[in-house]
């Protein structure tokens, strides 16, 4: 009897690489699941899927212009949880586009009825794990600004692998964004602000658009309700901000 042959690349059933999200299954209210049934169908970008639910299969990149209905500087949030920074982004800057990234569908069906109320028409959503828009769903050079707002900081150290903005995440920010584009950090966890420093410290792509050790924070930020309770009982939040330097010319071929 011979061995089974290994798995191809078309038999994955799993992702090779960690994800920074545990998707846990939960129950949407009513309000959330008519706004999913009833406004989806006019925010939320719908993509072809690789091998898990948030997945996107590469060769699915978008057309920003097609999918807002106009060209205009686009801005990109990872993890916008219930959406109070981009809705509130979208709603005072009404000649930018506006992209939501997020795993859990009921803080998109949250962003979604928060939008329609203020009538956020700039403002699309995706329901994918953000590394791969970066790579599979956005063009290359096509994000003016990228916000990634108090990520997961997986504190536990079996869990750091997890973290968003860790090896590989700063070439992947530089291929969305346009020579010239921001990207902005902000975490209440020392741990994580020191790692996101030294992460993107060591990127060629990027220059800190800061002085000292941080940034000072981001006036286009929303103050949360988070954000009050950490000052309240004295939680430090770290802002940094880098801008990608521009591309060097690839010298033709003789």
């Amino acid at each position: 009897m011979t061995d089974p042959a290994p798995p191809t690349s078309d038999a994955r059933t799993f992702r090779e690489k960690p994800v920074s999200f545990v998707r846990r299954s939960g129950r949407m209210s009513e309000a959330q699941e008519r706004a999913w049934s009833e406004l989806a169908p006019r925010y939320v970008v719908t993509v072809p899927r690789d091998v898990a639910a948030t997945s996107i299969l590469p060769g699915s990149e978008i057309d920003p212009a097609a999918v807002w209905g106009r060209e205009a500087p686009l801005v990109v949030e990872i993890g916008s949880g219930q959406g109070h920074a981009i809705v509130h982004a979208a709603s005072s800057r009404p000649d930018e586009d506006f992209l939501a990234i997020e795993v859990f569908r009921a803080g998109l069906a949250r962003t979604m009825l928060d939008a329609e109320r203020v009538g956020a028409r700039n403002l699309r959503l995706v329901e994918a794990n953000a590394p791969e828009v970066l790579e599979h769903l956005l063009p290359a050079a096509s994000v003016d600004e990228l916000w990634v707002f108090f990520p997961d900081p997986w504190h536990k150290k079996k869990h750091t692998k997890r973290r968003l903005v860790a090896g590989g995440f700063a070439e992947l920010a530089a291929r969305a964004l346009k020579d010239g584009g921001m990207l902005r950090l902000a975490t209440d966890w020392e741990d994580y602000a020191l790692q996101m420093r030294e992460v993107m410290g060591a990127a060629p792509d990027f220059e800190p658009a800061y002085e000292g050790e941080w940034a000072p924070r981001f006036e286009g930020r929303v103050l949360t309700a988070f954000e009050r309770k950490g000052a309240r009982v004295g939680r430090d939040i770290r802002d940094l901000s880098y801008r990608r330097v521009r591309r060097t010319a690839r010298p033709l071929d003789d």
